[in-house]
């Protein structure tokens, strides 16, 4: 794995669960903290279930159900596309959003099978009362390896609820990556339409083929 597909692992694999959750509980967390704790609770029981985790339809479905809420998908496509996001069109903000939900869901729902023996450490976090966003910040821990740097970028949502749209992983952001890459797409293929359209087809190819490896 390159470095971005490792912090998009990382980014779900909290959510999802992969990475149980130690030294803490729930009452011990600030709600920023809590979203990812109350998401990664609803998926921990799935890992249990060996028909559900061989069946990636229904794994892709169900990661896309659970992580919907704690993840405010807008904001993170709004960030990637930086300035291209300002001159889109609305078809194409509506597009590409959808799209590359899709893209980060199934490429790595197949984490949620794979890789299931990391933690996660909560580190002390510290925020005003009315404070509406926040940095969450994480260790993952391995056995054999030393710990990784995982902070987290939180909003809170209209509704009140809290949601990550940034991942940085020892100081790399997934925004940032990405960015870069559709960046480069759009100029080589000359038009942000362009890139949808080339991500919806990759979608479609590998949902089809039930791939999650595909990006």
């Amino acid at each position: 794995m390159n470095a971005k597909p490792v912090a998009v692992f990382v980014f779900f694999a909290a959510l999802l669960g992969l990475m149980p959750i130690t030294q803490c509980v729930a009452a011990d967390l600030l709600p920023p903290q809590q979203a990812i704790f109350v998401a990664s609770e609803k998926l921990q029981q799935k890992l249990q279930d060996k028909s559900f985790t061989k069946d990636f339809s229904r794994i892709t479905q169900f990661v896309n159900e659970v992580i919907y809420p704690h993840t405010d998908f807008d904001r993170i496509s709004a960030l990637v596309l930086g300035k291209l996001w300002k001159t889109a069109t609305t078809d194409e903000k509506e597009r590409f959003t959808h799209e590359f939900q899709t893209l980060l869901v199934r490429t790595y729902s197949r984490a949620f099978v794979e890789f299931n023996e990391w933690s996660v450490r909560f580190l002390p976090l510290e925020m005003e009362d009315d404070a509406t966003k926040a940095i969450v910040k994480t260790e993952i821990i391995q056995p054999g390896i030393q710990p990784v740097g995982v902070n987290y970028r939180m909003v809170l949502s209209a509704d009140g609820v809290w949601k990550a749209y940034d991942i940085m992983i020892e100081g790399v952001s997934l925004v940032t990556n990405y960015r870069t890459t559709f960046s480069n797409e759009v100029q080589t293929k000359g038009s942000l339409n362009a890139v949808i359209d080339s991500l919806v087809k990759r979608n479609a190819e590998a949902l089809a083929g039930k791939s999650a490896s595909s990006s």
